[in-house]
Order: C-alpha cells, then sequence, then structure tokens
C-alpha cells in the first residue's frame, strides 16, 4: 500500500489519500491522472488494469485501487 501512496502523491502530492474516499467523484483525479496511474500500477505491481475495471468506484479511494490491485494479483 505505502508503494501505491507514493504513486498517487506523485500525481497529487497535496492530497491525503489515507482518508480521501472521492479521488475521482471531487475531480481529484482526471482521466489523464488515471491514464497514469494504470501505467505505473502496470509496471510497479505487474498488474494489468483492464477497461473493464476502470470505473470510479476502483479509483475513488487508495483503498479502493489496493484491493483491485490485490485481486489483480489474485486473478493471475
Amino acid at each position: 500500500m505505502d508503494e501505491l501512496i507514493s504513486i498517487l502523491r506523485e500525481i497529487h502530492p497535496d492530497v491525503d489519500y489515507e482518508t480521501a474516499t472521492n479521488l475521482v467523484d471531487g475531480k481529484i483525479l482526471d482521466s489523464f491522472d488515471i491514464i497514469s496511474l494504470v501505467g505505473e500500477i502496470a509496471d510497479k505491481f505487474d498488474v494489468v488494469v483492464s477497461a473493464e475495471y476502470m470505473i470510479p468506484e476502483n479509483f475513488n479511494s487508495a483503498q479502493a485501487l489496493w484491493n483491485l490491485i490485490q485481486k489483480l494479483q489474485d486473478d493471475e
């Protein structure tokens, strides 16, 4: 999870990712941020986030994103 928080902080260092639950809904992360994030996640965690998983619920919080990464790792 710490590695994920580090990636998120590279995108928007001013956000408290430990408590934020509206990263997409609150327009903190935009589509470009998400594309960058998906690339970083692929490199760091060796998972592929396919289009079916690119929904706001998976990107609204660091915890939701971490849960997605773990699911994708388990599915491999």
